[in-house]
């Protein structure tokens, strides 16, 4: 079900894909991709390209990948490991996350994950 769904959301990703974000399988094995942040105009990460790890368990879509920043990066929300205080990538994780509520497009679920980290990365919420 896993190979499936992960398939399928890479092909919608190609097919529409976004402006300040990106993410993708490294190399032949789907289940471990690289993101790929541009950071946000008006904020200190402005200019700057920020790179994420993102592990997709078996499991998949029941349960969330697990996404850390492998480009250093100085945030409240980020620890010194890359690990991401976001919540639906743990308690809020919801295998609907697909389609984003209002929008007339359909994102992949990662991209959906790397946007809402680019949103983060904007406003410095402290939930870590």
């Amino acid at each position: 079900m896993a190979l499936k769904r992960i398939n399928k959301e890479l092909r919608d990703m190609e097919r529409d894909p976004p402006s300040m974000c990106s993410a993708g399988p490294i190399g032949e094995d789907l289940f471990h991709w690289q993101g790929t942040i541009m950071g946000p105009a008006e904020t200190p990460y402005a200019g700057g390209v920020f790179f994420v790890s993102i592990h997709i368990p078996k499991g998949y879509p029941h349960q969330p990948p697990k996404v850390n920043f492998t480009t250093r990066i100085y945030h409240p929300n980020i620890n010194s490991f890359g690990s991401i205080g976001l919540d639906i990538l743990r308690d809020r994780w919801n295998p609907a996350l697909t389609i984003p509520k209002g929008n007339y497009f359909h994102l992949c679920k990662y991209i959906v994950i790397i946007s809402s980290i680019h949103i983060l990365i904007y406003n410095n919420n402290y939930t870590f």
